[in-house]
């Protein structure tokens, strides 16, 4: 009978997997980006996560993320969360943060705790905050950019924040980057053009979703973890 990693070992190497277990890796944010990242990130073997996410499911969450089912509605993320990586992996470490990051509760994260960080959150406040700090302590970041409003999940690519065109988050993250001196960021971002949609009357634009480009993106992102952390 085949156990929880034979697969992984039969692609990774005993010695690569065994990296993984002992990883501990922080994902903020695990709505329809973050959440496939924590998904993958489980399955994958990483040995210990800590989820950071205030909201709880909701039925408009149904079309994108992972997390949303109608046996979930209603519960905190990180608790629905936690739930499913230990139904995945019984023997994973998973501490559940109910807090949304920002630069005035930032200082109570212990950044050092964790080989990796993924910033899957959408406000640029809280972006800047993970990376910067991530940054100033060594500790290897990723983060998201903008998915909303996009449909080809082909145009998603891994780069760094400087070699990124197009994506309007990413314009601004460059920007406020530059002024942190913020040298360098693994990004996943969109060569797409976002769809604008603003039906009649409506003063600010609506963000659309799908099922398939934000978790695409996730996918990517914690492909990318593993990759670095077997390293």
């Amino acid at each position: 009978m085949e156990t929880f990693l034979e697969r992984t070992e039969r692609l990774f190497g005993k010695e690569e997997v065994e990296k993984l277990k002992q990883a501990r890796v922080a994902v903020f944010g695990i709505g329809g980006v973050g959440g496939y990242v924590a998904e993958a990130l489980v399955r994958g073997g990483i040995g210990a996560i800590d989820v950071f996410d205030p909201d709880e499911v909701h039925e408009s969450n149904l079309n994108r993320q992972i997390l949303a089912l109608h046996s979930t509605m209603g519960q905190k993320k990180t608790e629905a969360f936690k739930a499913r990586a230990l139904d995945i992996n019984p023997e994973i470490q998973v501490q559940t943060h109910e807090m949304f990051v920002l630069p005035e509760n930032a200082a109570e994260i212990d950044f050092t705790a964790f080989q990796y960080v993924v910033d899957a959150i959408d406000t640029v406040a809280g972006k800047l905050e993970i990376i910067e700090r991530c940054s100033a302590l060594g500790v290897p970041v990723i983060s998201a950019m903008g998915t909303g409003n996009k449909m080809q999940p082909e145009l998603l690519e891994l780069a760094d924040i400087y070699d990124t065109s197009v994506c309007p988050l990413a314009r601004i993250m460059r920007r406020e980057l530059r002024k942190r001196n913020v040298e360098h960021l693994k990004v996943v971002y969109s060569k797409e053009e976002p769809k604008i949609v603003n039906p009649e009357g409506v003063r600010q634009p609506i963000i659309g979703s799908n099922s398939f480009v934000p978790a695409t993106a996730g996918l990517l992102i914690a492909s990318a973890v593993i990759r670095d952390l077997m390293k």
